[in-house]
């Protein structure tokens, strides 16, 4: 059963791509361009994997981390352009399992995702 990720980027774009590169590696891609949308959909899409941005419309994606981590443990990658280490590092305390800068290596980012889900399982 292919495993399930959600985008939270406000990037469209971005989304688009990520969504047409990664289920080529037999994922299941649901997106949310802003953090209401994207807390909405971790409790409805029920994902085994988020993919969050620092820099949301609404709240920061370090608030949202915060917010996930009240009532889940789905893992969680951090993508996003902050990429100095105390972001880094508050990100990763917060609760997010990896944290990648953009730009990014699409490999690099799957072979992420297959590590966490796979440290998650």
């Amino acid at each position: 059963m292919a495993s399930t990720i959600l985008v939270i980027d406000d990037d469209d774009k971005l989304n688009r791509l990520l969504k047409r590169f990664l289920k080529d590696y037999g994922f299941e891609i649901f997106s949310a361009l802003d953090a209401d949308e994207g807390l909405k959909k971790v409790r409805t899409v029920l994902p085994d994997l988020i993919i969050l941005d620092i820099m949301l419309p609404g709240m920061t994606g370090f608030e949202v981390c915060k917010r996930i981590r009240e009532s889940s443990a789905v893992p969680i990658i951090m993508l996003t352009a902050r990429g100095d280490v105390m972001d880094k590092v508050v990100g990763l305390e917060l609760g997010a399992d990896d944290y990648l800068p953009k730009p990014f290596e699409p490999r690099e980012l799957v072979a992420r995702i297959q590590a966490v889900l796979r440290r998650a399982r």
